[in-house]
């Protein structure tokens, strides 16, 4: 299954909503997002600073990623950004394929 970084960061009305409902109610409400679309949370963790939200999940496919992205931007609670993860593994594969690229100035 494909795995993905997500980092978020809390607007305002997020903060009152973590704040109501603790971390443990945000996690519990990430696991029921990503378990309901066929996923597992493999970790989550809150932070300070710039990003307030560290998880990482794994899911079925990017079709089920871009449908949560949405449906948290819309929420208007969080500022996210998706990172897909690639193993050691995918890596080796990829650099191992051919790729006919030809630079624009060559």
């Amino acid at each position: 299954m494909p795995k993905y970084l997500i980092q978020a960061t809390y607007t305002s009305e997020g903060v009152k909503g973590l704040l109501k409902e603790g971390a443990s109610g945000r996690r519990a409400a990430v696991d029921q997002v990503v378990t309901g679309l066929g996923g597992t949370v493999e970790s989550v963790y809150f932070a300070f600073g710039e990003t307030d939200i560290v998880i990482i999940i794994d899911l079925p496919d990017p079709v089920s990623m871009a449908a949560i992205s949405l449906a948290v931007k819309a929420s208007g609670a969080l500022h996210t950004q998706a990172t897909p993860l690639l193993t050691t593994e995918e890596i080796d594969e990829a650099a191992h394929r051919q790729v006919p690229f030809r630079a624009p100035s060559a």
